[in-house]
This record gives structure tokens, C-alpha cells and sequence, in this order.
């Protein structure tokens, strides 16, 4: 199978997962409305079997009550829709992405101003706040947890470094530099992108280069700055390891050794260094022409329109929301507490290498959001980023031709939903965002 071949089976392979009703856990709760079993908590987060269950040992401690059922984003999308519209609700509390919650709101879940008083003196940013309110006077989500995409560094990697460049502090110019060094003194590439069926190098696309180049997303999508980005990402790809098309999660090939530089997810790198942890750096992702573009995560907690047994739904929420338990999260599964909190010196080794990589991504970065209030056609929109990088990086078509194809694509997808600009994007003012 070629390179391109595989890339493409992963967004075929990524698009039957989302589309299939795919949810773990048959556990004889009652998911006609209300009644007997336990409180239903369903998220569209730790779908993976691993991330699942170290989630679940977690909820066991904070809220013993609770039954947690992961569901890929569409079919989480599907079944919160079908239940509200029915009115037959049987999910307690829900936890997914913001522009997943997104498109319930506010109609479709409960005010949860109350909750929100309660958990004031938790630190909240102003920006979380204001999330979850969207754009109302009211709180239709508690803030969860928060993750962002950063380079892993083996240490042998750095001796490749171009002159004068800071690793906590690289441009995207001295980062194909170095890529382009390491691969000439290695005799091979030794820099890898998740690429995989899996692999979340749409995000890479999306929350970092189009913001770092173009300072947009949606608004900039074929102008001539993202046309210059492309031609950057194109020579930037000659120099990524050739498997960097299968790879789904990146601390596996870095503890292999296939790969000594990689950009992912965080929780998907926290587990390189285990083996040996003194081998390893994490930092901040690259600066571009328009700033350090980087995706930030927002996962929160909401409640369905007309759920069952909401008193034990807010204390559910109001148990996750408890420092000591996010820390917990953070241990487990590598998502950062959306609670202001100190960051405590016994965690695993990546999570704490991480977290200052995050701090200083976070301090000089230029915010970048997931796609919002698409539903079930989220994962089409990733599709449409990763269509553009295989037709222009992998099969080398004309640049601004590709351009003009998929924002066709995105704009059909943008009507279909109404769905507005998000960050870095500028306020649509509730307005279907445009391609430009």
C-alpha cells in the first residue's frame, strides 16, 4: 500500500467510525428516559479502550454512581440529538468538546447558572466563561478539562538545532531547518506528523499552520498566505519520516526510536519518556508569520434538556470539578485541569514536561479552537483539511486549484450547519462563516 493510499484509507476508515451509532458499553442502564440503573454519563471523550478505563477508575472514586459510556463525536451528536427531539431523555450528564456542545445550545441543554455560582471561586478563565454561556446571560456548560498539541523532542535531536535557534521558542522556518539538518546527518528523517487512520494531523492543519501563517482558519482558507503555507508544508513533509502516514499515536514511534521530533496531541506523547525520561524535552509548537497558532481543547459538562435525575447530574458535575479530581484526570489520561490549581510534583514524567511546554504555548500563543456547531458533520470538516493535504503534499496538485475545490467543500458544510466563525477566525456576529 502507498503513502497515499494509506492516508486515504484512514479517512475512509475515519468516516465509517464516526458515522456507526459506536458506543462502549451496554451496561443494562435505562436509556429510555429516567428509572432504574445508574446515572448515565456519555462523552464523546477517552473513546479509546485504554483512556476509557483509567477515566473510569477515576469516576469510581469522585461519583460511584455514575456509568460512563464513551461514543465517537457523531454518534455522541446522534444520540443526544435523538433523545432531546424525542423527549425521551435517558443520558444524565454529557461531556464533550465546546463546538460539540455547541450545537445543542442553548436550546437543548439546561441552564446551569446555579452550578456555575456554586463553583465561582474555582478560577475559571475569563475565556471558558464566556464559552459557556454562548453568548447569552446564562451557564450551559462547566468547563471540564483542557488539552493542546506540542513537539516531543529526543535530546540526540538536538545537536541538530540550526544556529542561534531557541527549541522552547522556534519559528516554522527554523523548524524545517532543523528537520532538514537531522535527516542530512542521520541519513534518514527522523521528524514525524500523526498521519495515520487516527492520526490527528488535520489538527495540525486546522489549529497550528493556518493560524501561524494566515492568522485564520475558515476566513483565510485560500488566500495567499495559506497558499504560501502550503507550498512551506509541502517541503516540510520531504523531511518527515515516510511512515509518518500511518502513525496514529506519536510516543509510539518515538520510544521505537522511528522518530526523535514529533508534534501530537498531548496525551498522545505523554507516554514517550516513561522508558527513559531524562532523554526527553516537551515544547511549545513553532511561531509562524502571524504568531504561534496553536488548538486549545476545551472539553465541559453539560446536562440534556429534560434529563433525567438533574439533581444528581449537577452534583455529578460539581464532583468532577473538584481539583483534587482533575488532577487525577491529568495522571491518567493527560488532560489538564480547567480549574485553576497548582500543577503537583509526583506526576508521570511526561505529563510534567508537558505542562511547562503548555504554560509557555499558552503565554505567547494565538488561540486556535476545533470547528464548532457542525454535529454530525465535524468529522467532515476534518476530512476536507485532510483531503487538502493529500491532494496538494501527497499527490502535488495545483495549489490554489485544491484551494478552491475543498472551500466549495467547507462552505457547503458551513451552510448546512448555519454554523459561525470561530476562533482565530473574527466574530460572525451569528452569521454562517464564509470561506474567503
Amino acid at each position: 500500500m502507498t503513502r497515499r493510499s494509506v492516508l486515504r484509507a484512514g479517512l475512509v476508515t475515519g468516516a465509517a467510525a464516526g458515522a456507526a451509532p459506536l458506543l462502549s458499553g451496554c451496561f443494562g442502564f435505562d436509556t429510555t428516559g429516567g428509572g432504574g440503573g445508574k446515572l448515565v454519563f456519555l462523552s464523546s471523550q477517552f473513546i479509546a479502550v485504554e483512556e476509557a478505563q483509567r477515566f473510569r477508575s477515576v469516576l469510581r472514586k469522585a461519583a460511584p454512581g455514575a456509568s460512563f459510556v464513551p461514543a465517537e463525536p457523531s454518534a455522541f451528536a446522534t444520540r443526544v440529538s435523538t433523545e432531546v427531539e424525542s423527549g425521551r431523555v435517558g443520558t444524565g450528564v454529557i461531556g464533550a468538546l465546546y463546538g460539540e456542545l455547541a450545537q445543542f445550545a442553548p436550546d437543548r441543554l439546561e441552564d446551569l447558572s446555579d452550578v456555575a455560582a456554586r463553583l465561582s471561586g474555582n478560577g475559571y478563565t475569563r475565556d471558558m466563561l464566556e464559552l459557556a454561556r454562548f453568548g447569552t446571560d446564562k451557564t450551559y456548560f462547566i468547563p471540564w478539562m483542557q488539552a493542546t498539541y506540542i513537539l516531543a523532542v529526543n535530546k540526540k535531536a538536538l545537536e541538530h538545532l540550526p544556529p542561534g535557534a531557541d527549541v522552547n521558542n522556534l519559528t516554522y522556518d527554523q523548524f524545517l531547518a532543523w528537520a532538514k539538518e537531522a535527516r542530512a546527518k542521520n541519513g534518514r528523517p527522523v521528524f514525524g506528523l500523526p498521519g495515520g487512520p487516527k492520526g490527528l494531523l488535520h489538527r495540525f492543519v486546522q489549529g497550528h499552520l493556518y493560524p501561524s501563517f494566515t492568522g485564520g482558519q475558515i476566513t483565510t482558507f485560500r488566500s495567499d498566505d495559506a497558499v504560501r503555507m502550503w507550498e512551506y508544508v509541502r517541503e516540510l513533509w520531504t523531511y518527515m519520516v515516510p511512515a509518518s502516514t500511518t502513525f496514529e499515536f506519536m510516543q509510539e514511534p518515538l520510544t521505537s526510536g522511528q522518530v526523535q521530533v514529533a508534534w501530537d496531541h498531548v496525551a498522545r506523547l505523554a507516554g514517550a519518556p516513561a522508558a527513559a525520561p531524562n532523554d526527553y524535552l516537551m515544547v511549545p509548537s513553532p511561531a509562524g508569520p502571524k504568531g504561534r497558532g496553536y488548538m486549545s481543547v476545551l472539553a465541559g459538562l453539560a446536562i440534556p434538556k429534560g434529563a433525567p435525575r438533574r439533581s444528581e447530574g449537577k452534583k455529578l458535575i460539581e464532583a468532577l470539578s473538584r481539583p483534587e479530581v482533575q488532577l487525577d484526570v491529568l495522571r491518567q489520561n493527560a488532560f489538564f485541569p480547567a480549574v485553576k490549581t497548582p500543577i503537583p510534583r509526583d506526576l508521570p514524567i511526561g505529563v510534567r514536561l508537558e505542562a511547562r511546554a503548555v504554560d509557555l504555548q499558552q503565554r505567547h500563543g494565538l488561540l486556535a479552537l476545533p470547528p464548532a456547531r457542525l454535529g454530525t458533520q465535524d468529522g467532515e470538516m476534518s476530512a476536507a483539511f485532510r483531503n487538502t493535504f493529500t491532494s496538494i503534499v501527497l499527490d502535488g496538485d495545483d495549489i490554489r486549484a485544491t484551494l478552491g475545490k475543498q472551500a466549495k467543500v467547507i462552505q457547503e458544510l458551513l451552510d448546512g450547519a448555519r454554523a459561525p466563525c470561530w476562533r482565530p477566525d473574527p466574530d460572525s456576529g451569528g452569521r454562517t462563516c464564509r470561506v474567503a
